[in-house]
């Protein structure tokens, strides 16, 4: 058994080498950032492909449109303005207001009432902007709001492509936590139904939130590529700095998953609530967000919705972005509703391993799917198709199922990589193989058998040579009469063209005849019938023999016409011995790595050769043909004969019973 298992790994070992290289390149490909890109834009492309999600009533947003700007006629809008706004919204009685409005200066008129309603809406969270590296580029938040701790921050994090894929919701300002504009909402929200943020007991970094549980975005999660660093003695090198920009993990940030595309959330307009234009408990317990809408404030994100034309894509307010970081927060809290989550390192290789060693398998498997002239035949491509549909739709459901970013691209990379080098490993294994039973056969044989031989190689070959295999054959041996005399009175070019046109003829009638010409032997010619593949049913070997015999009265055909050709030449015409047996022989390949010939070896081919020089005195005419009694049996009375009788062949002790073919 563990000889077989052997046997089969080392066929297999095409398969196990490509697919662990073809696994680490693609590996090392991804974390030099190469394909981070496509892994984002798959990402993009499920959240594209999902089913709409239902609606979270619990949010409300007051967007500021174009009209609004008409109506109000400035920007930014007054304090009175934002005041009364404020006042409507509280009438409603919401449970959070969210002020995506920067209001770190007074915008007269109606500052003093401004302030007051800040002061008396303790539900009221406003915004600012951080930035220590550039303090310049700081936005301060209302300094009521700031002086009440009603204040988050409202960074964002975009991506090297332009896209917002992430959500901050802890960053450090001054030395000191901080915490986001939409945390510090949803977290509002939630202390009506006692829900507070717990760490875990494991993990000071993972948090309980109700039914939810998050942990801190990794610079290496999902598609994300981290810095790769190596030292080179005292010096640190980034490998490939150029090619992506690292992913940055400051801060606490999640994986952003997002509701949908634009407009997904309800939507009113500040005239709307300043007119009375809705419903008076429309806002009632909901959570409401006041943020920009019109085109011209140029508060807009791209988000994986807004698909991968940049001259051609959506852009989705900066409100609705808060709107959907805070429904994740609520609806991980309240419904359990899963964030995204991503495998580890290590558990990314085997997955992209797998689906390496995926594409080598088939291609390996399905190689002699439609013979072997077709670089790709169309079965594995099916099947390359199939593993492809596999790959990309059980990604698919992991992702809107549970909410796995499982990676897509470097696996198919691999799949299709592995599939591409286990082909031309495959080409090159054959182009080998074919070349070494060429060498073997390729004089021998006829193209129909070479061919056979090619089909059956995996049976035949054995570590470059043939393997020895014991068969049923029809050995023919013949030899010419006089030869020695023959060539004493000839010159010694005279002789080898003669010998030379002789031997052409035979050699081209047996294989003409379906045999195999095993060798030449001075004047003799060694020829096969039923090798080198194996017959496994009378029917064949009747046929081998039946072929043998028919082998032999047409040399003794060619025979008379190179006599007439050699008689107009001048040369001496001549006559042959034909001896045929069939019986158990062995084949297989002799010699060493600079030299392999195919040979036939056995009894059967001791016997043949004994009939051919069996008795030279008994006439046969130009060809006289010998048969020992196996192959006599396997002739059922096709040709005419003669028995001679029990002879005992020279150098065997048992009696041979022979027969003559009559011509």
């Amino acid at each position: 058994m563990w000889k077989e298992l052997r046997q089969k790994i080392w066929e297999g070992r095409g398969v196990w080498t490509v697919a662990p290289g073809v696994a680490g390149l693609v590996i090392l490909l991804r974390l030099l950032g190469f394909l981070q890109a496509w892994e984002w834009a798959a990402l993009d492309q499920y959240f594209r492909w999902r089913p709409r999600e239902p609606v979270d009533e619990r949010v409300l947003i007051v967007g500021i449109s174009e009209t609004d700007l008409k109506n109000v006629g400035q920007w930014p809008i007054p304090d009175n303005v934002l005041a009364e706004l404020l006042k409507k919204i509280k009438a409603q009685n919401p449970r959070v207001i969210g002020l995506d409005l920067y209001r770190d200066l007074p915008v007269l008129p109606g500052h003093d009432e401004l302030v007051n309603v800040f002061e008396t809406t303790p539900n009221l969270i406003g915004i600012e902007k951080i930035n220590e590296q550039d303090p310049s580029a700081s936005v301060a938040p209302p300094p009521v709001l700031e002086e009440l701790g009603q204040v988050g921050f409202n960074n964002v994090v975009i991506d090297a492509d332009g896209k917002l894929r992430r959500s901050l919701l802890y960053m450090v300002k001054n030395d000191q936590p901080t915490i986001s504009f939409g945390m510090r909402l949803a977290l509002m929200y939630l202390e009506e139904q006692d829900i507070i943020s717990k760490p875990s007991q494991t993990n000071p970094l993972i948090f309980h939130l109700g039914k939810g549980t998050f942990q801190p975005f990794q610079a290496n999660d999902g598609g994300y590529v981290d810095e790769l660093e190596f030292y080179i003695g005292e010096l640190k090198f980034l490998a490939a700095p150029w090619v992506t920009l690292p992913a940055d993990d400051r801060g606490y940030q999640i994986l952003l998953n997002y509701r949908g595309s634009a407009r997904t959330f309800p939507r009113v307009s500040l005239t709307e609530v300043l007119e009375d234009r809705i419903p008076p408990d429309l806002m009632r317990d909901r959570l409401v967000l006041i943020g920009a809408t019109a085109t011209s404030l140029n508060d807009f994100f791209y988000t994986p919705y807004s698909g991968d034309t940049i001259a051609t894509q959506e852009r989705t307010p900066g409100i609705e972005v808060q709107a959907n970081m805070i429904s994740q927060l609520l609806s991980s809290a309240l419904e359990g509703r899963s964030g995204l989550k991503t495998w580890s390192e290590p558990i990314e290789g085997i997955w992209i391993f797998l689906w390496s060693l995926t594409g080598a398998t088939l291609c390996w498997v399905l190689r002699d799917a439609e013979g072997l002239t077709k670089l790709l035949p169309r079965w594995t491509v099916i099947s390359l198709v199939l593993a492809l549909a596999g790959l990309v739709g059980s990604s698919y459901l992991a992702f809107i199922i549970s909410g796995w970013w499982i990676p897509v691209i470097p696996p198919a990379l691999a799949l299709l990589g592995a599939a591409t080098a286990t082909t031309g490993y495959i080409a090159n294994f054959e182009r080998e193989e074919r070349h070494t039973v060429m060498n073997l056969f390729g004089r021998h044989v006829t193209k129909q058998i070479a061919e056979a031989i090619w089909r059956d190689r995996e049976q035949l070959l054995k570590e470059g040579r043939l393997r020895g295999q014991k068969m049923t054959a029809t050995v023919l041996f013949s030899d010419l009469k006089g030869f020695s005399t023959v060539a004493e009175n000839m010159s010694s070019e005279t002789l080898m063209a003669w010998l030379n046109q002789y031997m052409d003829a035979m050699a081209g009638t047996v294989l003409d005849h379906g045999g195999v010409v095993d060798k030449f032997i001075g004047d003799a010619v060694m020829a096969v019938f039923g090798v080198p593949i194996k017959r496994t049913t009378s029917a064949e070997i009747d046929q081998d023999a039946i072929a043998a015999v028919n082998c032999a009265l047409a040399m003794a055909q060619k025979l008379q016409t190179l006599n007439r050709e050699w008689q107009r030449q001048g040369y001496p015409q001549t006559a042959m011995r034909v001896g045929i047996a069939t019986g158990d022989v062995v084949t297989g390949s002799l010699g060493n790595a600079q030299r392999l010939d195919y040979t036939t070896l056995g009894d059967s081919v001791n016997v043949a050769a004994r009939l051919e020089s069996y008795d030279k005195t008994l006439d046969g005419g130009i060809c006289r043909i010998l048969i020992n009694e196996e192959t006599y049996q396997h002739l059922h009375n096709q040709f005419p004969t003669k028995q001679i009788g029990q002879v005992r062949l020279k150098g065997r002790e048992q009696l041979t019973a022979v027969y003559q073919i009559l011509l």
